[in-house]
């Protein structure tokens, strides 16, 4: 995100510099605005079933700005009181979010996720895995996943991921990953490091969701996965005209 800074103050900065500013995202108050403004007016109608679709890129994109108090959710409410779907995700899922890190002192640990989810992901830690790529690798997006090499491309490029994709993101990475512990930590790193709105307690819940947290057991079990519910490619082909994400990630 651009800030219009002191270079001098900046430079002082004890930041990561490998990751470059967002080439999508303006940062402050004035650009929060802009960019409600914009959603209201032309992706809110019809949120509930164009939100999912990564071609579409229907999302509001406004969590880097209430990451970083450029904007508050009530402002954001008022505006977008016509939309249910929009308004559970912005107040429900927020707050369930909020809540979870406040009352879970591990909250940023594996050990906080469900008793059912540890325990089906240790009985198939030792499942063949056909493939895994090392934390450099999946953070240069060179995996044989097209679909997944686009997501991990806007999200180094842009500091952000279209919400559906995050989910398979996260879910891919469990399966590519030596050890679920080694899936968590790897998710919680490239989160972190290149997500704007990282660091954030929707951001660790967001990743605990994908190990089975706020979720239930899915069955029958797979492998490596075990009852934690599983994402593959052929679903995303299935719904969405993914080769139109692809070629926008790729222009990125």
């Amino acid at each position: 995100m651009k800030f219009h800074s002191d270079p001098i103050t900046l430079e002082r900065l004890k930041v990561d510099r490998s990751v470059p500013p967002s080439s999508r995202f303006v940062g402050g108050e004035v650009a929060a605005r802009k960019l409600l403004k914009q959603f209201v007016r032309q992706k809110l109608r019809g949120y509930a079933k164009g939100r999912n679709d990564p071609s579409l890129q229907q999302t509001s994109m406004l969590s880097p700005y209430l990451h970083f108090g450029q904007i508050s959710p009530i402002e954001i409410a008022l505006a977008a009181r016509g939309s249910a779907a929009f308004l559970e995700e912005l107040i429900i899922r927020r707050e369930l979010a909020i809540n979870f890190c406040h009352f879970t002192p591990n909250y940023d640990r594996y050990e906080s996720l469900p008793m059912w989810a540890r325990k089906t992901l240790k009985q198939h830690q030792r499942d063949n895995r056909p493939v895994t790529y090392s934390l450099a690798q999946l953070a240069s997006a060179k995996t044989h996943d097209p679909y997944w090499n686009a997501a991990q491309k806007e999200m180094t490029q842009t500091g952000y991921m279209h919400n559906y994709m995050r989910m398979y993101w996260g879910k891919k990475i469990i399966e590519w990953s030596r050890s679920p512990q080694r899936a968590y930590e790897t998710a919680i790193h490239l989160n972190n490091k290149y997500f704007l709105d990282g660091r954030d307690p929707n951001a660790w819940t967001n990743v605990g969701w994908l190990f089975g947290l706020h979720d239930r057991p899915w069955g029958p079990a797979r492998k490596v996965c075990g009852l934690v519910r599983y994402m593959n490619a052929a679903g995303l082909e299935r719904k969405f005209e993914m080769d139109a994400y692809v070629k926008w990630a790729n222009s990125l």
